[in-house]
């Protein structure tokens, strides 16, 4: 789950993390007042789930209340485009206005988890204010780093050798120190899959702020949070991805024309690396889970027939918890339901599968049922084209 920039630091901040002194504002009005309780000059954020709001004029700095104002009436309600929100953008509908901070220089800090290891990565940088995957493509070197045991969390001796590492002044070491340990805490408190800082700055007075803050919740850690779980912003969400959410599916909109409904992820992944060796584009990631009934079945379809850009659909089941002639139930009562006009192309091994595909075969719908998983991506690329 992804949470704004604002909460964020919010969350930082009780854990005694830096922050600047700023407000949230939903209206134009509610920008102008913050302004004027924040004082002298203040940066006006727009407040979407996307990096490089700055390059796309999502972030500006006003000198007083009345530019604010004038700012503010301009972001609000604009589509913001970013190198993460892809062509379409995002509508930009919260804004957080923020003190302005005299910024001597910009790091980087970041947690995230090394599968390798098992366990959390500190990362730091003397490359602050850039894409962090930018700077390991060009400039490892500049990126230093530190496992965190979770039993002991990040340990002070291994801070300040990271603060040393990207610069930090001796007298300014110890503030670092302090706020480098502080965001593994709530990383770790929160149950975080990410946890930057991006900026982290160093001020002309030799103090340390998070000047921004991106923080990720694990989903599956959220019943351990149900405070956390009021921060989640729908508006921020693919539509669909919320919907298929509320009935147990992992659905991720992709951008082709085929849309794939599997159970397992592994299958999933293997589904779309056959789609796209068959010359096909997949439209979406879609697992219906190991023990999916019929109802959920048709939930899938529901979904998957409701983005306009699926030209035909395959389904691909490896029959186990889910037997096959309990999907092929699902399928056709759904087919009938929804009133399908998209071509079906199906995949059916495992528990069942004959009985399967009689109930396919005689259910009077013009499915194709197909004999194994090359013959499926074949047929369904040529459907979709």
């Amino acid at each position: 789950m992804k949470i704004h920039e604002y909460q964020a630091k919010a969350i930082l901040a009780r854990y005694a993390v830096p922050v600047p002194r700023g407000k949230v504002a939903f209206t134009v009005d509610e920008a102008e007042a913050a302004a004027r309780e924040l004082g002298g000059s203040v940066v006006v954020k727009a407040q979407i789930h996307a990096g490089g709001r700055g390059k796309g004029g999502g972030v500006k700095v006003a000198k007083d209340a009345t530019e604010a104002r004038e700012l503010a009436s301009r972001i609000l309600g604009m589509t913001l485009v970013t190198h993460q929100t892809g062509p379409e953008g995002r509508v930009v509908k919260r804004l957080l206005i923020e003190e302005t901070l005299p910024i001597e220089r910009e790091l980087y800090l970041g947690i995230v988890l090394d599968r390798v290891q098992g366990k959390p990565v500190l990362m730091a940088s003397a490359a602050g204010g850039m894409d962090i995957e930018e700077v390991a493509a060009k400039t490892p070197e500049k990126i230093l780093k530190a496992t965190i045991d979770p039993g002991l969390g990040l340990l002070a001796f291994q801070a300040r050798k990271l603060a040393f590492g990207i610069g930090i002044p001796a007298a300014s070491v110890n503030g670092a120190v302090q706020a480098m340990m502080a965001l593994a805490r709530a990383s770790m408190d929160v149950d975080a899959s990410l946890a930057e800082i991006n900026p982290f700055i160093l001020t002309k007075d030799g103090k340390v702020y998070a000047l921004d803050a991106k923080i990720n919740i694990d989903d599956n850690a959220l019943y351990r949070h149900k405070d956390l779980i009021e921060l989640r912003d729908l508006n921020e969400e693919d539509p669909l991805e919320v919907e298929a959410s509320k009935f147990g599916l992992n659905y991720i909109k992709l951008d082709g024309t085929v849309g794939c409904m599997v159970n397992g992820a592994g299958l999933a992944m293997a589904t779309m690396d056959i789609i796209k060796y068959a010359g096909g584009s997949p439209a979406n990631f879609l697992d219906v889970g190991g023990g999916a009934n019929a109802e959920q079945v048709k939930n899938a379809f529901r979904i998957l027939i409701s983005d306009t850009s699926v030209k035909a659909v395959l389904i691909n089941i490896f029959g186990g918890i889910l037997r096959c002639d309990t999907l092929a139930s699902g399928v056709v009562a759904a087919a009938r339901e929804l009133n399908m006009q998209i071509p079906i192309v199906v995949r059916m091994e495992g528990t069942n599968v004959e009985l399967g595909r009689q109930i396919l075969n005689e259910s009077g719908l013009k499915l194709t049922v197909a004999d194994g998983m090359k013959d499926a991506a074949e047929k369904v690329v040529a459907l979709a084209k």
